[in-house]
């Protein structure tokens, strides 16, 4: 019988369908920081309370739109750090080149954030 250990490895992979303007989706290898349930809850609490905090400063209508977009791209970018270790692109992935992606992809970060969320979920479902 195959030994089989209750801990997770600490990263893991999964293709991200990165959209492109004008052309199709294109498969993007990225490599996810595993996380545990707690870990997890306290990280969409961080995030929700991030976004929560970014939308009143928005609807307060004293938020410059190009000011409003750079703390969405910031925020989009801190997300993707908390849980991206790694990617397929040939740029060398660091902070510059998250800000970059964030900033010339609209729907990069929510593609990254889906599919993240859709390894947890083929992992509940498998069980």
């Amino acid at each position: 019988m195959a030994k089989i250990k209750i801990a997770q490895n600490p990263t893991f992979k999964a293709k991200v369908a990165i959209p492109r303007v004008g052309e199709k989706p294109v498969d993007v290898d990225f490599e996810f920081k595993y996380l545990d349930r707690l870990v997890l809850s306290t990280l969409f609490d961080k995030w929700n309370a991030a976004r929560e905090e970014h939308a009143a400063k928005v609807q307060d209508g004293n938020l410059p739109w190009q000011q409003a977009t750079r703390d969405e791209i910031a925020m989009q970018v801190s997300q993707m750090k908390d849980i991206v270790s790694g990617w397929g692109f040939d740029d060398t992935f660091n902070d510059e080149a998250m800000t970059a992606l964030v900033t010339t992809c609209v729907g990069a970060s929510q593609a990254v954030l889906d599919a993240y969320q859709g390894a947890y979920q083929s992992a509940r479902l498998g069980n």
